[in-house]
């Protein structure tokens, strides 16, 4: 409903949860569908301030190759640059560009002489090599040791990007953020876990419909055990007693959403499932007193619809059509007989369609277009931030515990005094 508005949109500020320890400045992911995201999309959504998660519909390999693509693609210092021999074949140099995911590689035996190159010294800070870099005007900042030795380097096309993208989701150390989704039922699941950790993911997102099962608890518990401090997310649930499962093993968020999505035909076909509103508010609910927080996944199909999954308690929303169709998501353009130009886009699941959305132009268009509609709608509700959106639908943190031990001690037929050692 709308609220008394005494800001300007500018004032409006997006910044919200992704998972326990990450946060980006614009709420939104892009599904980890195959018609979705790739490092292309991975890139953009990070550059703007979001997230992508890269699918697992593809080799363990190329799946490490697609998050190393991201990781890399931005940078402060490049650590341990890939150095090239001037023996090495046109054919040699494209297979490492395309394995690594950049085009740039010193050729150390024929430099420019050490009179004449302009080098860092290994240990300085970031802002100060980057003064060095803009004052010498060169394309590239060799960080050398004391033996000489290059150990490091800087990037001037870093530095521009930094200028044009100040909202970009990046790590502690500046790397763009990427996550990956791993099937639940998948045979390889802990290989392709491992691979991805190696590879410098920053989440794990499992993928299962139903999130509720053996498989994905035993799985989350093995990740959290052997990787502590990697971000992984549960899901897909829509009630409280799925969420509490799969928060109980240790989920740092949880997607929420259930046969609501444009391709999906869960609902029709088994007859499972829940209005998506219903959903993200009652699972937002056990979720906070936990501190995780909630991704409403399925179902966004305007900036409308981001603005009420966030008033209903989600802290950010993963998007698949929404975002399909741009020029970063894979796949190649056709034309309808009507002369509208467009791309294929299916669902994740089994249940999924295969179907078409229109050409949306680059994302780095789209988005803006995005936050501009959701700082709008938050100024016409009358709240500043997002934390202000949720607290409104959902009260603060010892609200939602209490109702929470209402709800427990109820449907356990106990005491308040008996349930609420449970939660303590």
């Amino acid at each position: 409903m709308p609220g008394h508005i005494d800001f300007g949109v500018h004032d409006v500020e997006l910044l919200s949860r992704f998972t326990r320890s990450i946060s980006l400045k614009t709420p939104i992911a892009s599904s980890p569908m195959d018609t979705v995201t790739e490092s292309a999309m991975a890139i953009a959504m990070a550059l703007e301030g979001g997230i992508g998660i890269i699918h697992s519909k593809m080799s363990i390999e190329r799946q490490a190759a697609e998050v190393r693509s991201v990781k890399r693609y931005e940078q402060g210092f490049i650590s341990n640059p890939a150095c090239i021999s001037a023996k090495m074949t046109c054919g040699e140099l494209i297979k490492l560009q395309e394995k690594c995911g950049f085009s740039g590689f010193p050729v150390t035996d024929i430099m420019t002489k050490a009179a004449d190159l302009i080098t860092a010294k290994e240990g300085i800070a970031l802002r100060e090599a980057n003064q060095i870099l803009s004052n010498s005007k060169k394309g590239k900042l060799p960080i050398v040791n004391p033996a000489g030795e290059i150990v490091g380097l800087l990037a001037r096309k870093d530095l521009i990007k930094n200028q044009d993208f100040p909202c970009a989701s990046q790590d502690q150390n500046k790397n763009l953020l990427a996550a990956a989704a791993v099937s639940v039922l998948a045979d390889d699941r802990k290989e392709r876990v491992k691979a991805l950790v190696e590879a410098g993911t920053d989440a794990i997102v499992f993928d299962n419909r139903q999130g509720d099962n053996e498989d994905q608890l035993e799985i989350i518990r093995w990740t959290k055990s052997e990787f502590p401090k990697m971000q992984v997310i549960g899901g897909n649930v829509v009630t409280r007693r799925q969420a509490k499962n799969l928060l109980d093993a240790g989920v740092d968020a949880l997607r929420v959403g259930m046969g609501i999505s444009s391709v999906s035909t869960a609902h029709k076909d088994r007859g499972c499932g829940r209005a998506q509103a219903s959903a993200v508010y009652n699972v937002a609910k056990i979720a906070r007193v936990y501190g995780v927080p909630v991704i409403a996944d399925g179902g966004i199909s305007s900036p409308g619809h981001i603005v009420k999954a966030l008033c209903l308690g989600a802290e950010a929303v993963m998007c698949g059509s929404l975002l399909a169709g741009t020029e970063e998501s894979p796949g190649e353009y056709f034309y309808a007989d009507s002369g509208t130009r467009l791309k294929a886009y299916s669902g994740i699941a089994s249940s999924g369609v295969r179907g078409a959305v229109q050409d949306k132009g680059s994302l780095h268009k789209y988005m803006p277009y995005l936050n501009q509609s959701v700082r709008h709608g938050m100024q016409d509700i009358g709240a500043k931030s997002v934390p202000d959106l949720i607290d409104r639908a959902l009260g603060s943190p010892d609200c939602v515990l209490n109702w929470q031990l209402n709800w427990t001690f109820s449907a356990m037929g106990k005491t308040d005094t008996q349930a609420r050692p449970i939660f303590k």
